[in-house]
């Protein structure tokens, strides 16, 4: 009887409202939840509609995989290589202020890239410059935005913070590809890279607010690393921490070695050849490449909601491999499926299965890795599952034309699902709860 009563509890009005008021909390308990996730948002919206510009922009200047695969190492190399000291910088420098720097950063380049666009003088060193510095500047920007996160998604809102933050960014992606197909298709490019930059002085704005809020916060943390440089800390004992931190859960080092391969798979097929499948194979227009896009989203935000239903899962680490398995087998599916409806399906079974993987992991190193820290942890875990990424970007577009587009998308999906079972013989890794 209790336990109907309680089921007849949860599903009455009171209850609906009291989980609506659970996943709602972080906006109304944490002035600096709102204003993070706010000013994280409004980039993400403008990044979003650039991410399908992009590759439009380079297949119609080249036409060539080999192309789109050089742009995007030329993108993840200085992102990679800034790496292994932005997390020195992190933990030492004010968070806010690395974000402060790197928005205003990208909004120059943006608004650069819509200017050259304007007045017909992109051309392609142009625009690999500008790439090479965007991904400098993502490289200091991801590690101090997910060390920030960690610091203010305290665990009284964690659950709902990370469960709003990843549905939040999935409707980004929802609403940024279709948005960006259709200013292509309908204006210009240049119209997509000015809004891209108009989203960074507005994220600008709030994280701006936030520097406010946190100050007291922030000088406390940077006189303990005033301490630390005091006491003969350097780079090198800085950098071993790090890994010692790893070292210490095999979940999370054994995870981040393995995603260092997978990501050259997965990656390399959603960067290279799902613009040049849509585009250039089916010969499908901007839109319908946007709204693929979307779908992805879609799933992914279905998959944050099916996560979130529960306050507790077991066997998280089966759990999230299978989300990786499910998005490899969705993009395998890719190279076999013609129909347009099949496809976009194809896109948003994936985005269902790497969120499952993403959400997982994102709550295992905030619960595993302490704040003062979390900076050179976040750092080694972009370092390394991104280290790869440009040779694989370079290989994936290289095979796509010698072998052929279709091949090579089998062929990667088909290896990132082998490696996801090798994990799975691991016994740290099945039983992590």
């Amino acid at each position: 009887m209790e336990t109907q009563n309680s089921t007849l509890s949860s599903a009455s009005p009171e209850g609906r409202r009291s989980a609506w008021a659970t996943f709602t909390s972080p906006l109304r308990q944490s002035k600096a939840f709102t204003l993070l996730w706010l000013g994280h948002w409004i980039a993400m919206l403008g990044t979003s509609v650039t991410t399908v510009i992009l590759p439009l922009v380079i297949y119609s200047l080249t036409g060539s995989t080999t192309i789109m695969g050089l742009a995007m190492t030329v993108y993840m190399l200085p992102n990679v290589l800034i790496l292994p000291f932005a997390g020195m910088i992190v933990d030492r420098i004010d968070r806010i202020r690395l974000l402060l720097f790197t928005n205003i950063a990208r909004f120059v380049l943006m608004f650069a890239a819509a200017v050259l666009m304007f007045t017909d003088g992109m051309k392609l060193p142009y625009l690999f410059v500008g790439l090479a510095l965007y991904g400098l500047m993502d490289g200091i920007f991801n590690p101090a935005y997910s060390a920030l996160r960690a610091q203010v998604f305290t665990p009284d809102i964690r659950n709902a913070a990370n469960a709003l933050s990843q549905i939040s960014i999935q409707a980004v992606r929802l609403l940024g590809p279709p948005l960006g197909g259709f200013i292509v298709s309908f204006t210009s490019a240049g119209v997509g890279f000015g809004l891209d930059s108009i989203s960074y002085l507005i994220s600008f704005a709030c994280f701006w607010m936030l520097s406010s809020h946190l100050a007291s916060l922030i000088g406390k943390r940077q006189a303990n690393a005033e301490q630390q440089d005091q006491e003969g800390q350097h780079f090198l004992k800085d950098f071993i921490a790090g890994f010692t931190i790893l070292k210490s859960h095999p979940w999370l080092w054994i995870t981040i070695l393995a995603f260092s391969f997978i990501n050259i798979c997965y990656s390399g097929i959603i960067a290279v050849l799902i613009p040049w499948l849509f585009k250039v194979h089916h010969s499908y227009s901007s839109v319908v490449y946007g709204v693929a896009m979307a779908s992805s989203g879609v799933g992914a935000m279905l998959g944050a909601f099916v996560y979130g239903s529960r306050k507790h899962w077991k066997h998280r680490g089966l759990l999230a491999y299978f989300g990786a398995f499910v998005s490899g087998l969705a993009l395998l599916l890719l190279s076999v499926v013609t129909w347009m409806p099949g496809l976009i399906m194809s896109m948003m079974l994936e985005g269902f299965g790497i969120m499952i993987f993403a959400i997982i992991w994102e709550t295992s190193l905030q619960e595993m890795v302490p704040a003062e820290s979390f900076g050179r942890v976040a750092s080694l875990d972009l370092m390394f599952s991104f280290a790869l990424l440009p040779v694989g970007y370079l290989a994936v577009g290289a095979i796509a034309d010698k072998l052929g587009g279709i091949f090579t998308i089998g062929l990667f999906s088909t290896i990132g699902m082998c490696i996801v079972l090798g994990v799975l013989c691991v016994p740290h890794i099945r039983r992590f709860q």
